[in-house]
């Protein structure tokens, strides 16, 4: 005898193909996206746990886009202050010839370039702002281009445009450092002492081109000295510069290793398990399938189908 399928029968069996769907939907999604769910509400009991894991991997993030933006800046500015230190380190090398020789035919010109070689690199930008402006970064901070600018001057400080900011940076939650140094303070030694040659050049005692009388040399033998101070006082800033170098790679160091173990962690809530997602595939495949048929076979059972037509 025939088995009659009853409405009860049916929706049980018509459950559990949709519930193997379901199942085939999920493990299929698996496969593909190598994710264990496509949303947090796959992640159950984890969700929470998740977010969080994400919220912070997002900041570490944030703190190494901005590590590696400082890290870029910090080695322009080591470049510039190089050049400051290595202008007053060849002004102070061109006296001492000068003075040896006792000729000063070339001096102005060596000292005119040096002085246009600090200043070059007291107006050097990045990300086109300037570096020394104490945050007037569309004004170069130094206006004087040229040794006999500098002595038209009425004043050192009158060639010097950049503001008082400091520039600061936040490189890790616990962590903010002063990246910016000021035009004015790293340069101030140095013109100050280039201004004073430029105005003896131009005055009663000069011009420095040619033989060098007693007076001109005991003059510059004054000068070297405070050449040499400007020198070590630009060289001291890049030692500066070089310690924030220092802590900006270690906390991006220190952040990397955040990240990787973040990486990690959240790798383990919504990486899949490929293998068992294949497993999963195929039996949810297989469920689909057997449950197709069993309904398939119900169909045909139907007490409808054994009623006489007409």
């Amino acid at each position: 005898m025939d088995r009659i399928s009853t409405s009860g029968l049916y929706n049980s069996v018509l459950s559990n193909l949709m519930t193997a769907e379901t199942n085939q939907l999920n493990a299929s999604n698996q496969v593909s996206t190598q994710k264990v769910a496509t949303d947090l509400q796959g992640y159950g009991a984890g969700a929470a746990t998740l977010t969080a894991m994400q919220t912070v991997q997002s900041q570490v993030t944030s703190y190494l886009d901005q590590s590696k933006v400082v890290a870029t800046k910090l080695t322009s500015q080591d470049t510039a202050l190089g050049q400051v230190a290595s202008a007053a380190s060849s002004a102070s090398t061109a006296i001492t010839s000068a003075i040896g020789n006792g000729d000063a035919s070339s001096l102005m010109q060596t000292l005119n370039v040096a002085y246009q070689n600090a200043a070059g690199g007291l107006n050097a930008t990045f990300n086109g702002e300037y570096l020394f402006s104490g945050g007037q970064t569309s004004t170069p901070p130094v206006s004087a281009t040229s040794l006999t600018a500098l002595a038209n001057a009425p004043t050192v400080a009158g060639v010097f445009q950049n503001g008082t900011y400091v520039s600061s940076a936040q490189i890790s939650p616990t962590t903010s450092i002063k990246t910016g140094f000021l035009a004015s303070s790293v340069g101030t030694p140095l013109f100050t002492v280039l201004q004073n040659i430029a105005a003896y050049n131009a005055g009663p005692n000069g011009p420095l081109s040619g033989t060098l009388t007693a007076a001109q040399t005991t003059f510059l033998q004054g000068q070297i000295a405070g050449l040499n101070a400007a020198s070590t006082a630009a060289t001291n800033v890049q030692a500066q510069n070089g310690q924030l170098q220092s802590q900006v790679t270690d906390a991006t160091t220190d952040m990397t290793n955040q990240q990787t173990s973040l990486t990690t962690l959240i790798g383990n809530i919504t990486d899949a398990n490929m293998a068992q997602a294949s497993v999963n595939l195929q039996q949810a495949q297989l469920s689909v399938q057997a449950s197709a048929q069993i309904l398939a076979t119900l169909k045909s059972s139907s007490l409808v189908n054994l009623l006489p037509v007409g």
